[in-house]
């Protein structure tokens, strides 16, 4: 399985990465009217995501910068946040490729059993599913990203 979860992990990252490539500042902080949620904050969001469910599934603290729950987790409010709290999306996708090579790390060396052992933080779900779930919700996340960019270009010919 471990094979197979690092296969996903690399399909799932890359295409996050990927849709981050050539996003100016501007573009990154876009929100659709309505909305508050930037490329910028679903950058974050799956940083913080990853960081928080997997590590807490295998009885890990997480390792993040300094604020970054309170910016892009589930909990976060991105419309009170200030403009000046924001890092900048450079800074979030060079945490985003360290953490894809830790994490990849760790998923290469993890068994069956340990996969199959009951998560740390919710014992009634497996380490497999935690990690899956995580993945999961990057890959929705990557989608709004890649929304939100087409979104931001098409406002040019509205």
């Amino acid at each position: 399985m471990s094979r197979t979860l690092v296969v996903l992990w690399d399909e799932v990252r890359r295409r996050t990465l990927r849709l981050l490539q050539g996003v100016g500042e501007q573009e990154a902080r876009f929100h659709a009217p309505g909305l508050h949620n930037s490329v910028l904050w679903h950058a974050g969001h799956c940083y913080v995501v990853v960081e928080w469910i997997v590590a807490q599934a295998l009885g890990q603290q997480p390792q993040a910068p300094s604020g970054w729950f309170e910016l892009f987790s589930w909990e976060s409010r991105p419309e009170r946040i200030p403009t000046e709290a924001w890092p900048p999306l450079a800074e979030v996708v060079a945490q985003l490729q360290q953490q894809y090579q830790r994490w990849r790390r760790v998923f290469q060396h993890l068994s069956a059993a340990q996969l199959d052992l009951p998560s740390a933080r919710h014992p009634r779900q497996s380490v497999r599913r935690a990690i899956v779930h995580a993945l999961h919700d990057e890959a929705c996340h990557s989608g709004e990203i890649w929304l939100l960019r087409k979104m931001y270009h098409a406002q040019d010919r509205l």
